[in-house]
């Protein structure tokens, strides 16, 4: 008898572990859903907000003095295929008439992953001359590179250059810092792990309006100004 109650008395509370971890599981995944569309209204306002500022033709965006090219990482030293057709555009603005100057910005925090340089030198094998290219050694993100085009190059204006993944995020970010800027996007082809590219970037869209709107990072690498 004794033992029979034991039993009971164990799967009345095994039973009701289970409630009580089936009511957290269910909160957990309202709250992930929540999340997810609260990211997904954002990011659709955004680019909702800014849909008048993006190109997909070098021959139709209005002229500028300069471009901002977004560092995209490197393999071996060399730019990935995302980076790349970034430079060609930037280079494709230059030969066009459209600017005078490319920004080439990204992280070189180390001597093997030189994003800049690497830039630059793509930028002047397709013929693009040195006194048109300024490299930003200290680009490490999105907000970095437009902080420092407001700060340091004084920029009021720029037409910026990267993938459609990434451009409303980068418009989003320089336009909130001051820097009037209009994108033209550099999709040239499919690229490997794009669908990654673009579900991290909606996330890094929260994060951009939590910097400019509440945290407003202080980490970022500044200096003396450089006239363009």
């Amino acid at each position: 008898m004794k033992y029979k109650r034991f039993i009971k008395g164990r799967l009345l509370r095994l039973q009701s572990f289970f409630k009580s971890w089936k009511k957290v599981v269910s909160l957990i995944i309202v709250l992930l859903i929540s999340l997810i569309l609260l990211v997904i209204i954002l990011h659709a306002w955004v680019a909702n907000s800014y849909s008048n500022k993006k190109y997909e033709s070098v021959e139709d965006v209005p002229e500028d003095k300069v471009a901002i090219i977004f560092g995209a990482g490197l393999r071996e030293k060399d730019p990935t295929p995302v980076l790349r057709d970034r430079v060609k555009v930037g280079v494709e603005l230059y030969n066009a008439g459209k600017v005078q100057k490319l920004i080439m910005s990204g992280d070189n925090r180390t001597e093997y992953h030189d994003e800049p340089t690497a830039m630059k030198n793509l930028a002047m094998d397709e013929g693009v001359p040195e006194h048109a290219i300024q490299p930003d050694y200290a680009g490490r993100r999105t907000y970095d590179t437009c902080l420092r085009a407001k700060k340091i190059f004084k920029l009021e204006s720029a037409i910026l250059v990267t993938q459609s993944f990434h451009m409303d995020r980068a418009l989003y970010t320089c336009n909130s810092l001051g820097i009037d800027s209009v994108g033209v996007t550099a999709d040239l082809e499919d690229y490997e792990g794009q669908t990654w590219w673009k579900v991290r970037d909606y996330f890094a869209l929260v994060r951009a309006i939590w910097d400019l709107n509440v945290d407003k990072p202080d980490d970022v690498v500044l200096g003396d100004v450089i006239e363009l």
